[in-house]
């Protein structure tokens, strides 16, 4: 799998450097600026705290008082969910579990899918503030898409009906998987909170994780070039839904540019060939900062322990 992964990286080293020149790539940062630079990639860096805080607040009792530790667990898992393709990264995180706080493989499992679907709510409600933006009526589009971002927290209350008619009513509009279509209703049942106070945090904690990033990577976006605002949203939303689906590249080379540039043309983003040379090139950068993000998250996740004055099991 390494072998794969630094194979198709180097391909696509080799690809941009035909394609745009890696001159030309990186000469968009003298736009951005040093000082700009770094604050987003702390800003970056700050989500991975405020996710082990949402994992902690999920496993409080297995991880009370070790926030070290499992801040190394979630930057180890974040660091091989976006190395390796097709999402088979996420198999570490209840092996992870597992191994350092003894939480059983079945409810981190569950846990991870109610949380990635928490995920891919607020991305989509982030990107639902573009189409809010751009509409002709806007108060009756903003009044539904504050419905729709409060919907996790509407619908707590009936989970336990909506998980029996979807195991009685989907399995049957589906025949040819119904087995396995029950087997992940039961686990999205399994890893939802007991209680409203739970879900809501871990609701609240994903809206201001995947608020923070978007914004951030926005942010770039539009400093190298890429307007007008809502397609620089568009880029930073497209980006981070491609690594949520289940086709992912090595390290998403490829296929996170991709989804960057999509949502960037979705969303208004002009078609001229010097914009589009100025999107391409953005969409890269913005690339390498997740990527750089998740190795400085992960570099701090084996320091800080030693720093508190410990070592990390393991």
């Amino acid at each position: 799998m390494l072998v794969t992964t630094l194979g198709v990286v180097g391909l696509y080293v080799a690809f941009l450097q035909w394609f745009l020149g890696w001159g030309e790539i990186l000469s968009r940062w003298r736009t951005v600026g040093p000082g700009t630079g770094t604050m987003a990639l702390a800003l970056l860096v700050a989500t991975y705290f405020i996710r082990t805080h949402r994992m902690q607040d999920y496993f409080r009792h297995e991880t009370r008082g070790r926030f070290l530790a499992l801040f190394r667990v979630t930057q180890i898992h974040n660091l091989l969910n976006i190395m390796m393709p097709l999402r088979t990264g996420e198999t570490s995180f209840p092996l992870l579990m597992r191994s350092e706080f003894g939480v059983p493989l079945a409810r981190g499992a569950s846990a991870l899918l109610v949380l990635r679907l928490l995920d891919l709510h607020a991305l989509l409600a982030a990107g639902g503030m573009g189409l809010v933006a751009t509409s002709g009526r806007p108060l009756v589009a903003g009044t539904l898409w504050a419905l729709f971002l409060v919907l996790p927290l509407l619908l707590f209350p009936l989970r336990k009906s909506v998980v029996r008619l979807a195991k009685r009513y989907l399995p049957a509009k589906l025949a040819r998987v119904p087995a396995k279509l029950a087997r992940v209703i039961d686990e999205i049942d399994a890893g939802i909170p007991a209680d409203l106070g739970a879900f809501g945090r871990a609701w609240f904690l994903t809206v201001v994780n995947w608020g923070i990033k978007v914004a951030v990577l926005a942010w770039v976006l539009a400093l190298m070039g890429v307007w007008p605002l809502s397609a620089s949203v568009g880029g930073a939303l497209g980006g981070e839904i491609s690594s949520v689906l289940p086709v992912h590249a090595p390290a998403g080379v490829g296929t996170y540019p991709a989804g960057i540039a999509a949502g960037a043309a979705a969303l208004g983003a002009s078609r001229a060939p010097d914009a589009l040379a100025t999107l391409a090139s953005a969409s890269v950068n913005t690339h390498l900062l997740i990527v750089v993000s998740a190795l400085v998250g992960t570099g701090l996740s084996l320091i800080l322990p030693f720093l508190a004055g410990g070592r990390p099991r393991g």
